[in-house]
C-alpha cells in the first residue's frame, strides 16, 4: 500500500523534472515514442526505489536513473531503426518574422543533424551540460565517470561539432 506521504514527496520532488527527463531521453533514443516510454519507465523506477532517495539533489537523481533506463533500452533494442525525424513543431521557438523563423528553423535542423552525429557517449554529456546546464560535477554522477572523462568528452563533442559546423558552413554537405 502506498503511502500519501511517499507519493507526495515524489510529486513534489521528482515530478517537476519531467520535461529534463524526456529531453535526456529524446536526444539519447532519437524517437519521441521511444522516449516517453523509456521515460515512463525511468519514473516507475524512481517512484519504486524513491525510499532511497535521500532528498539531496533530485534532478540528478532522476536523470541517472533515465540515463540507466536508456542505455538498458538501447540495449535491449540495438537493432532497432533510432533515426526518426525530431518533431521541430513541437520543440521550435514561434517567431513573428517569417525570415527569423525561417533561419532559426535551419539553424535547429543543422543543430539537430549535428548532435545526432555524435557518438552516443559525446551526445549525453552535451545534451547534459549544454541543454539541461547540469554542472561537470552533476554530469560525472549521472553518467558514473570522473569529472576528468566528462571534461574531456565534452571537449571532443564540442570540437567535433566545432568542425563539423565548418563543413556544413563551407557549403559542404554529407
Amino acid at each position: 500500500m502506498l503511502s500519501k506521504k511517499k507519493t507526495s514527496d515524489f510529486e513534489e520532488q521528482i515530478l517537476p523534472h519531467l520535461d529534463a527527463a524526456y529531453n535526456l531521453a529524446r536526444w539519447l533514443t532519437r524517437d519521441a515514442v521511444d522516449a516517453e516510454d523509456v521515460v515512463q519507465e525511468a519514473y516507475l523506477r524512481a517512484f519504486r526505489f524513491y525510499d532511497s532517495f535521500h532528498g539531496i539533489e533530485a534532478r540528478g537523481w532522476l536523470l541517472k536513473i533515465v540515463r540507466n533506463t536508456c542505455y538498458s533500452w538501447l540495449q535491449k533494442n540495438r537493432g532497432h531503426n533510432l533515426t526518426t525525424e525530431f518533431d521541430e513543431e513541437q520543440h521550435s521557438v514561434e517567431s513573428h518574422d517569417p525570415e527569423t523563423a525561417l533561419i532559426g528553423k535551419i539553424d535547429s535542423q543543422m543543430l539537430k543533424r549535428l548532435l545526432d552525429e555524435l557518438p552516443l557517449e559525446f551526445r549525453e554529456i552535451v545534451i547534459l551540460r549544454e541543454l539541461e546546464g547540469m554542472s561537470y560535477k552533476e554530469i560525472a554522477g549521472i553518467a558514473d565517470l570522473p569529472l576528468g572523462t566528462v571534461m574531456s568528452r565534452l571537449a571532443r563533442a564540442r570540437q567535433r561539432l566545432q568542425t563539423s559546423l565548418g563543413t556544413y558552413a563551407g557549403g559542404e554537405s554529407k
